[in-house]
């Protein structure tokens, strides 16, 4: 894909279509166990805020994989 087309993708509203809601919906929750287990097994500290942080970030960016390219 040219760039300019990825540009154009990557910052437009993508409205849901049919199916992505409940592929967001397991993504979110398997995410969510991981943070649970990470919650309850790792030490409160900065590595454990760093990992929590990107699990949130590969929520987003799986979210925005399906998003903008389904």
């Amino acid at each position: 894909m040219p760039l300019n087309q990825q540009i154009e993708n990557n910052f437009m509203y993508h409205s849901p279509k049919e199916g992505q809601q409940e592929k967001y919906e397991a993504i979110r929750e398997k995410a969510k166990e991981l943070a649970y287990l990470i919650d309850e097994t790792c030490p409160n500290s900065r590595e454990k805020s760093v990992a929590m942080t990107n699990l949130e970030t590969a929520v987003m960016w799986a979210n925005a994989a399906i998003a903008r390219n389904e």
